[in-house]
């Protein structure tokens, strides 16, 4: 799948809203979800990944991946995301000091967590988790992240 972006690399929002601002030195990246725009839908497991990157994930076994696939999916997707836009930016995700995770289901969060080490392995950022009802733009939307990345990172 891949993701509807603009000229400068920055994936295009899927309402009026600006995807990211800077601050300063800070820049703010509003929430991203595992939906294109272009393709007009939401990420909904391992079949909808770069083949590659599926392989990698997935267990292999029918009843692991079928309840794990869609969150899997869609927090390396998100994450993929933040990083080519973070990129784009000129910033990378060691630059980022904060992510806000928005989930429907916290029953979800050890396999986004798992998802999340492969991104953040050595410094991880700052981070919140918060049960909602629902997200946009589908109620396939499991997940949701924004966060927020400095061109000078403190590690702590």
């Amino acid at each position: 799948m891949s993701s509807a972006t603009d000229t400068s690399g920055i994936p295009v929002p899927l309402a009026n809203y600006a995807v990211g601002k800077w601050s300063g030195d800070t820049f703010f990246l509003a929430g991203v979800v595992a939906a294109d725009p272009a393709l007009g839908r939401v990420v909904r497991g391992y079949q909808d990944l770069p083949s590659e990157v599926a392989a990698r994930l997935a267990t292999g076994q029918m009843s692991v991946d079928s309840k794990e696939g869609p969150i899997a999916a869609q927090a390396w997707f998100i994450l993929d995301q933040i990083r080519r836009t973070l990129e784009g930016e000129g910033l990378s995700l060691r630059h980022v000091v904060k992510l806000t995770q928005y989930m429907v289901d916290l029953r979800d969060f050890p396999v986004y967590n798992r998802i999340r080490l492969t991104f953040f392995a050595d410094d991880p950022p700052a981070s919140t988790v918060i049960q909602v009802a629902a997200l946009l733009p589908t109620e396939e939307s499991r997940l949701e992240v924004d966060c927020v990345a400095t061109r000078n990172p403190q590690s702590g």
